[in-house]
């Protein structure tokens, strides 16, 4: 999410009277750690400087470096912006005007900038001393007096370049799909804190203000400007010939980081006008604006139902779609014209699969439910992120269910959501509260995290579960229409639920267990007779794990809201464990099974005794309908998890899977294929791989239904689950998938006959892998000259599967060319070619020979560069690999992240060689037994 900028403007700081001094640009191979301290507060100019730092008192203080925050007494009232993007050249001019309110009388201003070269500021019209300070990204503004409290204009005026980014203000080209011309566009990433490197501002969420900006754009070859607001005007020949300067509305109050400023040839569909009025238009390049029909589609059903959902009507006159060439993360919702990755939101039923129109659907509603969470009404600091995210990610599968009613999203939330959190929760280095301190800028990014999204809807579901959903909806209502274009904190939502609920339920004390603290608790569940007693206790993926490391105001402990079903009735019946109690009994009907924790809502997992365990394996085979998909895929996921956590027989783990040539539904496969899957790797290579290949071909083998058949007659839910067992087949060795699954492959390399979307991934990657250079070639030869983007990012996925380590080498190699790969992908194509079980070892050694051009190009506190060598590392199980990590680590301290350590990296790998040691014996066993 956030590249290097290797290039630097002005790294060092430039202290100038900035009318008179023309400021000597710094060489961008400049490292600023080699500059002395007392040097790095030094006017850089070719002349004596015009002052010195000694010769205030605010001088010599330095107070802007005491603190990365902004004054609290300063606020921005009304930016207006015009910016200039020379698009072909790779530079922008520009210039900002800021009405600023001081509450109380100050010494200086300071507000953020970074990577700018400042080249006149003004406070009310008149110049003054200004220098940046890069430590902190200040430009620091010192009047000749002291500034009583009042009303005043800063106005700066600045030089950037556009290229060798994706954040902030930045240039793209891109390649015509039809003519193959080469274009040029301007753009913009803001969020979290990279409006400063566009224009000098207040970049802190809380800062709100109103934005006037004006875009100047090519006259001709269909250039466009797009902004958050409306265009009102447009100046032809300003300020030259040539060039036309656009004007748009002034917006309504809202933080930098949704700001946005697009300038490119671009071409739109007919706008479609929502129930409230407002027109959703959608933007594409040329040749793809019919593939945006279904995010308008989407777009305008979600927002018809958030309108009518909260109850206030969204506040901007228009509302803009547009996906970008090259574009570092999913999607950003800036207010008005929210931008998207290209594979994330253009869809085309012929050609895009049904897993493709699933993203489609939910990343268009996530972002436009952030009209309201996020952007209506904003967290005041990055600490509570989850507001914003955790909101978003929750609300976008109500908006999907309207869209989409016949997709049981519900159950599809369990996989897409609660259960890939839990795996992150459930581990102590990836685990945090969802509500934790930010003090440090770098902290920051590693708040766009699984816990702050996906964590934070899930308990936001568990909430809206207690409460009921009319309840919960009124509160939400109340909380955004309270805090409408201002600030808040988690307290102010509990405070709005708290009124709805009319004090039925403490929310607050309810839900600070579930967001003040790291982790989630595990449920004993013991039966005796007509009575159950239930005991929790933090979870971790590991027994090595200890709750103690980090203290926590709950001692690990939850306000835990139990729902149960028996084989008696429907009934769901509901209780509290309380954090208070180190235990409950409680009296139940007699029953011959009972299943907790119903269509898993709770955001915790049960351990049922041995007997119960098997109770429901065998209630499972004998009726598959018994119990509902989701409550059929929370028992594969909770045994699963507890036994990977030894505090459950992998035996009767595996007990739970013998029912699935029975399922129906594609959510329990999803959940059984992914834990499948990891004991697949666990054992890559040993004996009991070939057993674990039996297995599930024995289950594959007795499926009855007719997975060749392409026909989109197939419901939703059924075209999901032939693509999962297509691609298990494939993975382990069903001999009649396997063959169809090659033929089909030649068949599109050498007759070029189109495969059916939603298997067209499994064939190309299986395909791969069982092809020679010849073929790989010849793909290699397709991906370059495919400008499709979903099709790209299938042949992409494709190059990665062969079994041919030096084509996978030679991959890494030709992928370093940003005209081959767009920089978002290229770490997505090393994790990629990780996943291939020969590439663990060539990721290994590329990571460790290219940790500096990595750096370069990724900074390591990045997510994607994480996420990659977290992935690297969980692979490795063996005391060699230990030993090689130990010397990266030593060459390479900053490999390890900023919230984690050594030691605990180290650790996953000594978990993996116990897993082994431990868990193989018995795995091996059961296979033995039950082929």
């Amino acid at each position: 999410m956030i590249p290097v900028i290797k290039w630097m403007v002005v790294l060092v700081l430039i202290v100038v009277t900035v009318t008179t001094v023309t400021p000597i640009m710094i060489n961008h191979t400049t490292d600023l750690e080699s500059i002395p301290e007392d040097e790095k507060l030094t006017e850089i100019t070719s002349e004596k400087p015009l002052i010195s730092l000694n010769d205030s008192s605010i001088m010599a203080a330095k107070p802007w470096e005491f603190t990365h925050r902004l004054s609290p007494y300063i606020h921005p009232q009304q930016y207006f912006i015009n910016l200039y993007p020379h698009i072909k050249q790779g530079s922008f001019v520009g210039s900002v005007n800021i009405t600023i309110l001081l509450d109380t009388a100050q010494s200086y201003i300071k507000l953020h900038s970074k990577g700018l070269n400042i080249t006149e500021t003004k406070l009310n019209s008149s110049s003054i001393t200004a220098f940046l300070y890069p430590e902190h990204d200040f430009l620091v503004v010192v009047p000749n007096k002291e500034l009583s409290a009042g009303e005043y204009n800063l106005q700066v005026s600045f030089e950037g370049i556009l290229y060798d980014r994706l954040v902030g203000f930045y240039g793209r080209g891109y390649t015509d799909s039809k003519s193959h011309e080469q274009h040029y566009m301007a753009t913009s990433k803001f969020e979290p804190t990279y409006a400063r490197l566009a224009f000098p501002c207040f970049d802190e969420p809380q800062m709100k203000s109103k934005f006037k900006i004006s875009l100047t754009r090519p006259s001709g070859n269909n250039y466009i400007a797009l902004s958050n607001m409306n265009q009102e005007s447009e100046e032809i020949n300003v300020p030259a010939n040539g060039l036309t300067t656009v004007h748009f509305a002034n917006t309504v109050p809202m933080s930098t980081y949704l700001a946005c400023f697009i300038v490119c040839d671009f071409q739109s569909l007919e706008p479609v006008i929502t129930n409230q009025g407002f027109p959703l238009t959608v933007y594409a390049k040329s040749g793809e604006t019919e593939n945006m029909k279904y995010a308008q589609h989407v777009g305008v059903k979600a927002m018809n139902y958030f309108v009518d959902y909260f109850g206030i009507q969204y506040p901007l006159p228009k509302l803009d779609l547009i996906p970008i060439p090259d574009f570092i993360s999913g999607a950003m919702e800036n207010w008005g014209l929210v931008t998207f990755r290209e594979e994330r939101v253009l869809f085309n039923e012929s050609v895009n699969s049904i897993n493709d129109q699933e993203v489609t659907a939910f990343v268009v509603s996530h972002e436009l439910a952030h009209m309201w969470f996020g952007n209506l009404v904003t967290m005041k600091w990055w600490n509570d992120l989850w507001l914003n995210e955790g909101f978003a990610t929750y609300m976008k599968y109500k908006a999907s269910q309207v869209v989409h009613p016949d997709w049981d999203i519900d159950t599809i939330s369990l996989i897409d959501c609660l259960q890939l959190s839990q795996y992150y929760d459930s581990n102590q280095n990836s685990s945090h509260a969802i509500v934790q301190d930010v003090s440090h800028p770098d902290q920051i990014p590693e708040m766009f995290d699984v816990i702050s999204y996906r964590k934070g809807s899930s308990v936001l579901r568990m909430l809206e579960g207690v409460l009921g959903e009319e309840v919960f909806r009124i509160g939400v209502s109340a909380y955004l229409k309270r805090f409408a274009f201002k600030n808040a904190e988690t307290d102010d939502l509990w405070t709005e639920l708290q009124t709805a609920n009319q004090n039925t339920v403490d929310v607050k004390k309810l839900m600070d267990t579930w967001i003040r603290q790291a982790g989630f608790p595990v449920v004993s569940a013991i039966r005796n007779g007509t009575k159950l007693t239930l005991k929790q206790q933090r979870f971790f993926s590991s027994s090595n794990n200890n709750s103690t490391v980090v203290s926590s105001p709950y001692n690990y402990k939850w306000e835990i809201p139990i729902t149960y079903t028996t084989s008696n009735n429907n009934t769901v019946h509901k209780f509290w464990l309380t954090k208070d109690e180190d235990s409950i009994t409680i009296d139940i009907p007699d029953a011959e099974w009972i299943k907790l924790n119903h269509r898993q809502i709770g955001y915790y997992i049960i351990n049922y005794s041995e007997s119960d365990w098997g109770l429901l394996g065998n209630l499972l085979e004998k009726n598959v309908d018994a119990l509902s998909a989701a409550d059929r895929s929370n028992l594969i996921y909770d045994a699963f998890s507890l036994a990977k956590a030894n505090q459950l027989s992998f035996g009767i783990a595996l007990n739970m899977t013998k029912y699935l040539s029975l399922e129906h539904h594609f959510v329990p496969w999803k959940v059984a294929a992914a834990n499948l899957n990891i004991l697949n790797e666990h054992l890559y290579q040993r004996p009991a791989q070939k057993n674990l290949e039996k297995y599930v071909q024995h289950l594959l083998g007795n499926i009855k239904e007719d997975f060749w058949n392409d026909s989109n007659d197939r419901s939703f839910l059924q075209r999901k689950l032939r693509a999962t067992i297509f691609q298990l087949g494939c993975l382990y060795g069903l001999p009649s998938i396997q063959t169809k699954a090659y033929e089909l492959f030649k068949q599109f390399l050498d007759e070029k006959v189109q495969l059916h979307p939603d298997i067209r991934y499994t064939v190309y990657t299986y395909g791969m892998s069982r092809s020679n250079e010849s073929d790989w070639n010849r793909l290699w030869d397709l991906f370059i000259n495919e400008q499709d983007p979903q099709k790209k990012e299938i042949l992409k996925g494709a190059l990665t599967s062969s079994k041919e380590t030096s084509l996978l080498t030679r991959l890494l190699q030709y992928a370093k060319n940003e005209s081959h790969v767009n920089s978002q992908d290229y770490l997505e194509i090393i994790l990629q070619i990780n996943h291939n079980p020969i590439g663990n070892q060539l990721a290994w050694d590329f990571l460790r020979n290219n940790w500096e051009y990595l750096i370069d190009r990724f900074p390591p506190n990045g997510w994607q560069l994480r996420s990659l060598t977290s992935s690297v590392y969980s692979r490795f199980n063996t005391h060699e690999r230990i030993a090689e990590m130990n010397i990266f680590f030593d060459r390479y301290p900053k490999a390890v992240p900023a919230n984690e350590s050594k030691n605990s990296i180290l650790e996953v790998v000594f978990e993996n060689i116990k897993w082994l040691e431990n868990y193989e014996p018995v795995i091996s066993n059961w296979l033995r037994n039950s082929i």
